[in-house]
């Protein structure tokens, strides 16, 4: 069988699983028999266990039967398929993907996002990390006529509001006063820091020959846990900020909401306040904006002030048309 229908059926299969949370091998072939994969032919028992040995070996998702529940089966890590994990992403762009393939006769009525992004700059980067050695990237920064070269460690990437960044670790000699990082693979007296990087800014991809030895401590997901988006400023302390939102917008944030620690604190029939624990960097405050008088910053007070200057601010760029009042 194709490929490409394998994928169909694993991704039908993880989808029925997920949905019903518990189902029997019997159940799932009659839900089976009312697709059209299924050409009116019983799913075997075999086929179902290739099926389930694969979809763990390529999304790393687990099915398990539970003897003791009437045979039923399961997913036992459902954990992996948290929001921002590789797996849940993986489902759903093929999960999507299958539909617009099967509805390609709808194609011009099914309107797309791009992500600007080379495909043969990830392809590098992600060779880059599973080799262990370091890349040479030429970029061109917003507002720079200029490109600058920088080679350094890729440590991870991340898709943030359909842009590709590529977070790169560097290292240098200590300076006057500088403690140095210690831990296995880094050279002595040397620090440690890292930067990241937007895919759609990069000229050039290099592969060097040196290798380099990640930190086996490290967590991408820790990292960038306290940041809005990509940018972890450490000189911004981790604070608990408080947004209300008003109207139709708090329908808007229950259903996608900002950040992991997003939760809900208060609500009535006129708002509904948000509660975050994270860095409130300039990229938060700018997001916060877009929103206009959406959205209030209740606490606290430092960032109320950051929005209402920025507020103001962008009022007075339209100060001349008090003149036609």
């Amino acid at each position: 069988m194709k490929s490409h229908f394998l994928f169909k059926e694993y991704i039908w299969l993880v989808n029925l699983i997920l949905r019903r949370g518990r189902i029997s091998l019997i159940d799932i072939n009659k839900e089976w028999l009312y697709t059209d994969m299924s050409e009116g032919i019983d799913i075997a028992r075999n086929t179902f266990l290739r099926h389930k040995n694969a979809i763990e070996d390529i999304f790393g998702i687990i099915i398990e039967c539970d003897t003791h529940d009437e045979y039923k089966y399961y997913i036992s890590n459902k954990h992996v398929l948290k929001e921002d994990s590789i797996q849940n992403w993986m489902l759903s762009t093929i999960t999507v993907n299958n539909l617009l393939t099967e509805n390609i006769g709808l194609a011009d009525r099914l309107l797309l996002e791009s992500i600007p992004s080379d495909g043969d700059f990830l392809y590098c980067v992600i060779s880059a990390m599973k080799r262990k050695v370091r890349i040479k990237v030429t970029y061109q920064k917003y507002g720079h006529e200029e490109c600058s070269t920088a080679t350094f460690a890729p440590y991870c990437l991340r898709l943030f509001q359909c842009r590709w960044y590529v977070l790169g670790q560097f290292q240098r000699p200590v300076r006057e006063g500088e403690n140095p990082t210690k831990r296995r693979g880094l050279p002595k007296d040397h620090v440690e820091y890292f930067a990241t990087y937007s895919l759609d800014r990069v000229k050039e991809i290099e592969l060097t020959e040196e290798k380099f030895s990640a930190d086996k401590n490290f967590s991408a997901a820790d990292y960038f846990k306290d940041c809005f988006g990509v940018y972890n400023d450490t000189s911004v302390p981790v604070q608990k900020v408080v947004l209300r939102a008003y109207g139709l917008q708090r329908f808007y944030m229950r259903d996608l909401p900002w950040h992991h620690s997003q939760k809900e604190v208060y609500c009535c029939d006129e708002y509904a306040d948000f509660e975050f624990t994270i860095r409130p960097t300039s990229d938060f405050i700018r997001y916060i904006m877009r929103y206009g008088n959406l959205i209030k910053v209740l606490s606290p007070i430092d960032v109320a002030k950051r929005v209402r200057t920025q507020l103001l601010d962008a009022a007075d760029m339209y100060k001349e048309l008090d003149d036609y009042a």
